[in-house]
């Protein structure tokens, strides 16, 4: 944390602390919290030619530091998540009174540049949501399944909620997808969601518990009975 005064190193050293104590996060986002705002605070002691203190923590700051994120050819993402970690000590500096909330206000403003950058899952927040769903359920089987393709085979929402028995094909590892402008597709997907899919594919029928689906799809000029593939809970 060096090129920053002691003054600064003493407020983000309790804010590291309170994540790791408060907000239950890894080791490895506390880590990345340290490196992004050590990066902003030394950009700031460089462009102000002195230590940075409280009262220059400000949007214009932030500017600037974007701006030499940019000039740099920094990624998006990358941006967007030293963004985030500016705004999250902001909010902590304001909680803890060290600024005022006019202050802390002026960081709102940064929420509309995060709304313009792609949103994505790091490794260890896909891990979570994949790990969620309880396996000793039949729910929580299908829920699994679900998952695990979403993930392995980056089909779109609709496309996944729209699939039927006979679009997937377990032993190649392939699901047949129909598309936007009724475009049809093969799309590969890993031995992991496979392996799900066959364990959830042993619940299915106690999930049907004697419901029928009566709509019906095209198929060219053949229309059939549709049994799709993922059930709600009233086999619907």
């Amino acid at each position: 944390m060096r090129g920053h005064s002691r003054f600064m190193k003493k407020y983000l050293e309790a804010f590291l602390e309170f994540l790791r104590l408060n907000r239950n996060v890894s080791r490895h986002t506390v880590r990345a919290y340290g490196s992004d705002l050590s990066q902003f605070l030394e950009f700031s002691t460089e462009s102000l030619g002195r230590p940075v203190a409280l009262k220059d923590f400000d949007r214009g700051l932030v500017r600037a530091f974007l701006g030499m994120l940019e000039k740099n050819r920094k990624s998006r993402a990358s941006s967007a998540r030293k963004l985030s970690a500016i705004r999250t000590f902001a909010k902590y500096l304001n909680t803890k009174k060290y600024i005022k909330n006019e202050k802390h206000r002026e960081f709102d403003w940064s929420q509309k540049v995060e709304r313009k950058l792609p949103a994505h899952l790091d490794l260890e927040e896909i891990t979570v949501l994949l790990e969620a769903p309880d396996m000793t359920t039949a729910l929580g089987r299908r829920d699994r399944a679900i998952l695990e393709l979403f993930y392995a085979s980056g089909l779109r929402l609709s496309e996944l909620v729209g699939l039927d028995l006979d679009d997937v094909n377990l032993n190649g590892r392939l699901v047949r997808v129909l598309g936007k402008g009724g475009k049809e597709r093969l799309v590969p997907f890993n031995r992991t969601a496979a392996g799900t899919i066959r364990a959830y594919l042993t619940d299915r029928s106690s999930l049907v518990q004697g419901n029928v689906v009566t709509r019906e799809r095209s198929r060219g000029r053949r229309r059939t009975p549709r049994e799709p593939l993922f059930l709600n809970y009233r086999g619907g």
